[in-house]
Formats: structure tokens, C-alpha cells, sequence
């Protein structure tokens, strides 16, 4: 009976690997072009942040820690940022951050967009909906196997992996904001004779921003936590040293490394929470 019930496997890891081939082959190029202007944006970041001295640098992001959010947050990232550097994770900390800031600045401007069209269109909402379902619900560690394939290793596979994992959020909650706007705004507006591009600029999208500065908090996280993992395949930073610690059962070196990534995700966490809202 159960020989009735056995069909055969479908071929879905030939399938896969098909297509990829086929991008490798017809699209080189272009994912040459992409790793090339990634790379080159990583380390314009790399080289500003490092053209400082070091404690002018804290000093200038605890600056936007304090006007973000409150003079609290301000000396715990002042705190926080000369404790990393007594460790010896400055470097580290520096090539995180331009990763993180790197695949944030990608996320923001493919997820707000997108986010923005969804908020118009039912349809494409319903077509984009599972979409990200799935792409939050696939592990991290799967994303990095199309990125090695496509753009090697190093920083530029773990930024594009981030983006992958860390952009639904983003999106998500940039159509949850617009669509949350009160409907008697907006029937206002119309009544005056708003265009769609005046509704939304000057209605939905200002309601909208504590909500769509959520998702981009949200994508922030995940973006650090993938940056991390991205260490597998040849990403600089803290995720590297957390790496080199656990393949080598140096538990002092790994609870050093952790908890400088501690304290940078606490700090962008605060300031992207704040950022947007009415003090």
C-alpha cells in the first residue's frame, strides 16, 4: 500500500542549482558591479571613521546619542565606546558599524519604497505578504550560501545577506504606518483637492514616521546580528574576533568581543528609537 503512496522526489536542489548557474552566467557582471560599489562604500566609511582620533569620533557619537535620545544615553555611549577601546575591539567596532550602517542605508531605501507602494495597492501587498513571511522565516545561516556564490567572500556577502535578512521589517512597517493613518485626514485632504504625492508627503508619511522608524530599528538589530554570523564567510569586525574565540575555546576572548557587540547594539538601538520623535 505504502509503495502506491511513494512519488518521486521532485528535483528541487537541481532546480536550484539551475538557476543559479544561469544567473552566474548572464548576470556577472552585474553582481561584479554591485560587490565593487559595496565595497567601495564599506571602506569610505572605514577610512572616514578611522581618519579621527578615536575619542573624537565617541565623542561625536555620543553627541547624536544625547540629542536623539537623552543625556543618559549620551554617557553610557561614551562609557561604552572607551571600555571597547581599553579592550582592544576599536577596529573591530568601526568595521561593524560601517557593515551595519552599509546594509541599513540599503535596506532604508529598498524597504521604504516598497513599503510605500504596498501601502497603495492591496494587490501587490497580498503578492509581496508571503514573500516576507518568508524571507523572516528562512535561517540566517541559508542566505550566506547564494551571496559566497554570487559575490565571493568578505564584507560584501555578509552586507548583502543583511540586507536580505534585515529589509522586511522595514517594509512591513512602513505600509503598517501609512495604512494606519486616520481615514478622516485623508478624506480631509481629499476634499481639499490633495494630489496622492501631497497626501503623502505632507499627511501619511509624517503620521507614519514613528512607525516606519520602528521598522527601521527592527532592521537595524537584525542587520547587527547578521553582520555577526557573517563573520563565516571572511566579514571583518567583532563578529570576526566572537568567531576566532569560539573556534579556539578562548572563552575570556569571546566574552570580551560579545559584550563589545553588546554595547554597540544597545547604543543603535537607543538612537534608532528615537530618531523621528517629538521630544
Amino acid at each position: 500500500m505504502t509503495e502506491w503512496l511513494q512519488l518521486p522526489k521532485v528535483p528541487l536542489a537541481s532546480w536550484t542549482e539551475s538557476f543559479v548557474d544561469f544567473l552566474k552566467a548572464y548576470f556577472s557582471g552585474l553582481f561584479k558591479f554591485i560587490s565593487n560599489m559595496i565595497g567601495s562604500f564599506i571602506d569610505l566609511l572605514i577610512t572616514i571613521m578611522t581618519s579621527v582620533p578615536s575619542i573624537v569620533l565617541i565623542l561625536i557619537l555620543a553627541g547624536i546619542a544625547w540629542y536623539t535620545s537623552r543625556w543618559t544615553i549620551g554617557v553610557f555611549t561614551i562609557v561604552g565606546l572607551l571600555f571597547i577601546e581599553n579592550l582592544g575591539y576599536w577596529d573591530g567596532t568601526i568595521q561593524t558599524l560601517a557593515l551595519v550602517l552599509t546594509s541599513m542605508a540599503i535596506s532604508f531605501v529598498i524597504g521604504v519604497p516598497l513599503g510605500i507602494w504596498m501601502s497603495q495597492n492591496d494587490k501587490l501587498r497580498n503578492v509581496f505578504t508571503p514573500v516576507l513571511d518568508f524571507m523572516q522565516t528562512m535561517p540566517a545561516f541559508v542566505y550566506l550560501i547564494p551571496a559566497i556564490l554570487f559575490f565571493g567572500i568578505g564584507m560584501v556577502p555578509g552586507v548583502i545577506a543583511s540586507v536580505i535578512f534585515a529589509t522586511p521589517p522595514t517594509i512591513r512597517l512602513t505600509n503598517l504606518g501609512i495604512r494606519q493613518v486616520p481615514e478622516d485626514l485623508v478624506e480631509a485632504s481629499d476634499s481639499f483637492g490633495a494630489t496622492t504625492s501631497q497626501k503623502l508627503f505632507r499627511i501619511q508619511l509624517p503620521l507614519a514616521t514613528p512607525t516606519i522608524m520602528a521598522g527601521v530599528n527592527q532592521s537595524i538589530m537584525l542587520a547587527l546580528s547578521m553582520v555577526v554570523i557573517a563573520s563565516l564567510v571572511g566579514a571583518p569586525g567583532l563578529g570576526a574576533d566572537v568567531y576566532r574565540a569560539v573556534s579556539q575555546i578562548k572563552v575570556g576572548v569571546g566574552f570580551e568581543a560579545g559584550l563589545a557587540i553588546v554595547i554597540l547594539a544597545i547604543i543603535l538601538d537607543r538612537v534608532s528609537q528615537n530618531i523621528g520623535k517629538t521630544k
